[in-house]
């Protein structure tokens, strides 16, 4: 589940400089295995997981909190037990059925060569900007989302770090330690692998407007925190004009593990202070 050991896609570089006519016919085969949904169903994609995510959190959240752990070990339970498995799971079951293997070529896209220094240079792009969001704008999410939603219940919410001082230290390592996994690593680079390597390249009819109805469906896709969504969507689109623009996933990939790694461990660092 590295991105380093996805393959370049045959059809993606070895036609540039031939003629528009072998273009065409070396491109066949690509066209045949890239399926289009249709709008409907590529916002069912889109949001699915997101919504079966969420459900097996509110049923596991308070048999984890009278277990001793914060709702937040049931969220990212729901994401190693339901997300990573079902977008995971589709991949692979459309490359049985496109290449009768396990291979992704074809059907994970987006993954045209760039010069190093775009490795580089985009996602630090994209971790200051998302450093500049959840330091300005998220902070007010956070404090209006009770508001906003009142029927979910507080643990919904997390509204600081003195929440967290009702649990073991124990139960908190295990949380940081699940997240790291799960939240840092894994699951960025399934999402990814998901939302911008499939999803993304199949609303290509929609051309310059795919990145972003793309960038609100994957924001609304995180039904387990709603008041973000502003936030969310601010970051998300440039991400994902970078990734259509340089079609190139890894540029993704890299960001979103940089974001969400740099994140958790700011944020759990604070929480394991606070509960001294």
């Amino acid at each position: 589940m590295t991105n380093g050991q996805l393959m370049q896609a045959a059809s993606e570089q070895p036609t540039r400089g031939m003629p528009l006519a072998f273009k065409q016919t070396a491109f066949a085969g690509t066209d045949s295995v890239m399926s289009h949904p249709s709008l409907i169903q590529s916002v069912g994609f889109h949001l699915l997981p997101g919504a079966l995510t969420t459900a097996v959190y509110v049923l596991l959240a308070p048999i984890m909190m009278a277990s001793g752990f914060p709702a937040l070990f049931a969220l990212l339970l729901a994401a190693l037990l339901v997300l990573i498995p079902f977008e995971l799971g589709y991949l692979l079951y459309q490359a049985q059925k496109n290449n009768r293997s396990f291979s992704l070529q074809g059907v994970v896209l987006y993954r045209e060569r760039v010069p190093a220094w775009q490795y580089v240079v985009f996602p630090l792009g994209l971790l200051i900007l998302g450093a500049v969001i959840s330091g300005v704008i998220s902070p007010y999410e956070n404090r209006i989302g009770p508001a906003l939603f009142p029927w979910l219940p507080d643990w919904f919410f997390i509204s600081g770090v003195s929440q967290f001082r009702a649990y073991s230290r124990s139960a908190l390592l295990a949380t940081f330690i699940l997240g790291l996994v799960v939240n840092g690593l894994v699951g960025p680079i399934v999402e990814d692998l998901y939302f911008r390597g499939y999803l993304l390249p199949r609303l290509s009819r929609l051309g310059r407007w795919a990145p972003l109805l793309h960038a609100v469906l994957f924001s609304l896709y995180h039904f387990w925190a709603p008041w973000l969504n502003l936030s969310r969507i601010l970051l998300i689109v440039p991400w994902a004009y970078m990734v259509w623009w340089k079609r190139n996933i890894y540029l993704g990939i890299l960001a979103h593990c940089a974001i969400d790694v740099i994140g958790w461990v700011l944020t759990f660092g604070l929480i394991l202070r606070a509960t001294l």
